[in-house]
């Protein structure tokens, strides 16, 4: 068997790690959608390594509700959250 050439990109294919991708969404908006009916989206502040999460100017949506509430900071319970979206488009002009 031989060994990856270094500096060439057909070596093993990098892992990334879920809570490196958690990181890299710290200061950029994510949609966060929770075990219950609720979604928020909001731009990331921190985390832990439970995934609670702090998020700023969030939109709270509701299935249930058509009115949407803004929130200035909250945290969430990582125990309830059932998928975080990052925005891909958040940070670009």
């Amino acid at each position: 068997m031989s060994e990856p050439v270094e500096g060439t990109t057909d070596s093993i294919p990098q892992q990334v790690l879920p809570l490196e991708v958690i990181d890299r969404s710290i200061g950029k908006k994510l949609r966060v959608l929770m075990t219950s009916d609720k979604e928020f989206y909001g731009t990331l502040i921190g985390f832990d390594d439970y995934v609670n999460m702090v998020l700023e100017d969030v939109e709270v949506i509701s299935n249930n509700d058509d009115d949407k509430q803004i929130v200035k900071k909250m945290l969430l319970n990582g125990g309830h959250i059932a998928m975080i979206v990052p925005d891909v488009h958040s940070g670009k002009q």
